[in-house]
């Protein structure tokens, strides 16, 4: 592996930064993998639904190890076959570059009370959904918008929404600047920002050949238009959370350092463990801390990020919401069935399904789904077809299903034969809908005949490695 000798003697001018081990960590080839469990999926246990144990999961994952700075962050030894797990499909997990996970330090840091408070976040730049799945964890009380501009990309985002489980995710297609109607809206906005990619060199060799000083020039005029118009939905005292993947300090330290010539900052510091190798640096003019992390130094792939506290006035939005179409109190009647504590929720018509979304966010949802195109928000419940549900997808792996749930548990292959929707051996006696699990996890339903049983694992998701 080549490292471009540009970014090398750019690099060189850092503080802390060592050429030599940078360049022998990127040609020794090795590969960092890790995941991040989903703290709130439930098994089926005994006849109730019980919160799941780490151990449920890693026991599947012989050796991995906690990393330092996330609680449910593990190192792997070595990279298995995730498409041929079935709790993966089951979304009791995602994978997810180590780095990354930082971004729990910085909630904790500048969010003492984010596991507690409803807080409305925003991950602006947010395909494939790592870090939106990750904030709807850490603000388990707040609502999480999860934005993806490009179309192809919002369908992954969406597909992750969905595994994993919440129903305080909100997902958008939007561009940027569509946020300004949401002026002084957010407490917090995440813009983890395109950018040229150095960072990630190790894990994907071909960004070497695309990278140049022009594209970091590029990246960083984008990366400045994208944070002023995130800037403006950012309410006084609201917290900026700025991340790349780069090393490029055009697209770090000074685009830090221009929002904080622009603006009324204040600088956090994060508060990184002494021994956890991340590097503090700050920024030439306005002296704004932000954190490196190289991959001689730390177990993971480049990363920077940076956290601003905002000191200026904002304006508040003044969002005309949309009125919802609601649910009938038949229909909601039959859902009732299916879901665990129906009154918390409101029950919408969102086109020919019912979405269940929490009652808490009914007002901010109408004031969102007013201001911007929504991919999904709550949860699908499925559609009504005469008097009986049709449970999607959606449902199915959320965390909100009743006790009065009739399962189908299938041991590794036969549930791997369902996510593929071939035939698998089954035995039941029973009629009707039925909830496939594995290990007491959910994967997607099935309808049991009298003569056969009906699969329906969206198609679209099946996979095809055997």
């Amino acid at each position: 592996m080549k490292i471009p000798e540009a970014l090398l003697d750019a690099l060189q001018e850092l503080e802390d930064f060592d050429r030599e081990a940078f360049i022998a960590v990127h040609t020794a080839g090795e590969q960092v993998t890790s995941i991040r469990l989903n703290p709130f999926k439930k098994k089926w246990t005994g006849g109730e639904w019980t919160p799941a144990k780490q151990e449920d999961v890693c026991a599947g994952f012989p050796g991995c190890e906690q990393m330092p700075w996330c609680t449910n962050g593990f190192y792997l030894p070595e990279r298995p076959s995730f498409t041929l797990d079935p709790l993966f499909h089951a979304g009791c997990y995602y994978v997810q570059e180590a780095s990354s996970m930082f971004l729990e330090q910085a909630v904790k840091t500048s969010f003492p009370d984010h596991s507690v408070m409803p807080y409305r976040v925003l991950d602006l730049c947010a395909a494939p959904g790592g870090k939106s799945t990750h904030l709807s964890a850490l603000f388990p009380q707040g609502l999480v918008v999860a934005n993806e501009v490009i179309k192809t990309r919002s369908g992954i985002l969406t597909e992750n929404a969905i595994k994993w489980g919440q129903d305080n995710i909100v997902v958008t297609s939007n561009d940027a600047a569509d946020f300004k109607k949401l002026s002084g809206y957010f407490d917090m906005v995440l813009v983890d920002a395109p950018c040229s990619g150095s960072g990630m060199f190790r894990k994907d060799p071909d960004a070497i050949a695309e990278w140049s000083p022009e594209h970091v020039a590029h990246c960083s005029r984008r990366q400045r238009r994208i944070l002023e118009d995130a800037w403006t939905c950012l309410k006084e005292n609201g917290i900026l959370i700025y991340c790349t993947c780069s090393y490029s300090k055009e697209e770090d330290e000074a685009i830090i350092d221009w929002l904080a010539g622009e603006y009324d900052v204040e600088s956090i510091d994060l508060q990184p463990g002494e021994d956890w190798g991340i590097m503090e640096t700050f920024t030439a003019n306005r002296h704004c801390r932000g954190y490196r992390f190289y991959p001689d130094k730390v177990y993971g792939e480049g990363f920077y990020i940076s956290c601003l506290r905002k000191k200026n006035a904002a304006a508040t939005h003044a969002m005309k919401p949309k009125k919802f179409m609601y649910a009938p109190v038949a229909a909601v009647n039959i859902i009732a069935g299916f879901v665990q504590n129906i009154k918390l929720h409101s029950a919408i018509h969102t086109e020919d399904t019912i979405t269940l979304i929490d009652s808490r966010w009914q007002e901010d949802l109408s004031v969102i789904f007013s201001a911007l195109y929504v991919k999904k928000m709550g949860i699908n419940a499925g559609k009504l077809i005469r008097d009986e549900l049709a449970p999607s997808h959606d449902l199915a792996l959320s965390g909100m299903l009743s006790t009065g749930i009739r399962t189908l548990e299938l041991p590794r292959e036969a549930a791997l034969q369902y996510l593929r929707k071939a035939d698998f051996p089954f035995q039941h006696t029973q009629r009707g809908w039925l909830l496939v699990t594995y290990k007491g996890f959910p994967l997607g339903w099935v309808k049991a005949l009298p003569n056969r049983m009906n699969n329906y694992y969206p198609q679209a998701l099946r996979i095809l490695k055997h």
